[in-house]
C-alpha cells in the first residue's frame, strides 16, 4: 500500500491543476484590504469583486472617490506588492456601503480567546513544513489553529465538537 501524501502537497497539486491558484492569490486582498491601504483608506472602502484583473471597489462618498482616483497609482503599486506579481491592472471605483467598523466593545468569539497547548502546535508546523506556497501555508495555519481553538474551547464546555 502506498503511503498516504500529506494535504499540502494535494491541496498545491489540485489548485495547480484546476489553475485557480493565480486568482485564489489575488483574492486574498479582500483579507489583507486594512494592511494593503491603510486604516483611513480601508474605513472608506470596500473591495467588491475581480473581473479581468480589474479590481472594483466600494467607496463610501464621491469626494473619497476623486481622491482615490489620484492615487489609483499608488493603490496598485501597493496591491501588486501586496500580492508579488501584478495580477491586478486596473481599479473602478464606485459609490457603495461601507460597513461601520466593529466597535471596541465587541469581543472576539470565546474559542478566539483560547490559549492552544503547545504540543498542538508543533504538530500544525510540522505538517505545514510541507506546503512550499508561504501564502498557503499561512492561510492553512489560520485555518488550522482557528479550527484547534474551536475544539479545545468545545471540550473545556463539554459540548459536542461537531
Amino acid at each position: 500500500m502506498e503511503k498516504p501524501k500529506p494535504i499540502g502537497s494535494i491541496l498545491e497539486q489540485t489548485l495547480k491543476a484546476l489553475e485557480i491558484e493565480v486568482p485564489l492569490k489575488t483574492y486574498s486582498i479582500f483579507w489583507a484590504w486594512k494592511e494593503i491601504v491603510g486604516e483611513p483608506i480601508a474605513l472608506q472602502t470596500k473591495p467588491r469583486s475581480i473581473r479581468s484583473q480589474i479590481l472594483f471597489i466600494d467607496v463610501s462618498h464621491p469626494t473619497w472617490m476623486q481622491q482615490l482616483q489620484f492615487l489609483k497609482p499608488t493603490l496598485l503599486e501597493k496591491i501588486n506588492g501586496f500580492l508579488g506579481e501584478p495580477h491586478i491592472q486596473d481599479i473602478r471605483f464606485r459609490l457603495g456601503k461601507i460597513p461601520a467598523p466593529p466597535s471596541l466593545s465587541s469581543k472576539l468569539p470565546h474559542f478566539q480567546e483560547e490559549d492552544l497547548r503547545e504540543g498542538i502546535l508543533k504538530r500544525m508546523e510540522g505538517l505545514l513544513q510541507q506546503v512550499e506556497d508561504e501564502e498557503l501555508r499561512r492561510s492553512l495555519r489560520d485555518v488550522l489553529i482557528k479550527g484547534a481553538k474551536l475544539e479545545q474551547y468545545r471540550g473545556k464546555r463539554g459540548q459536542p465538537s461537531s
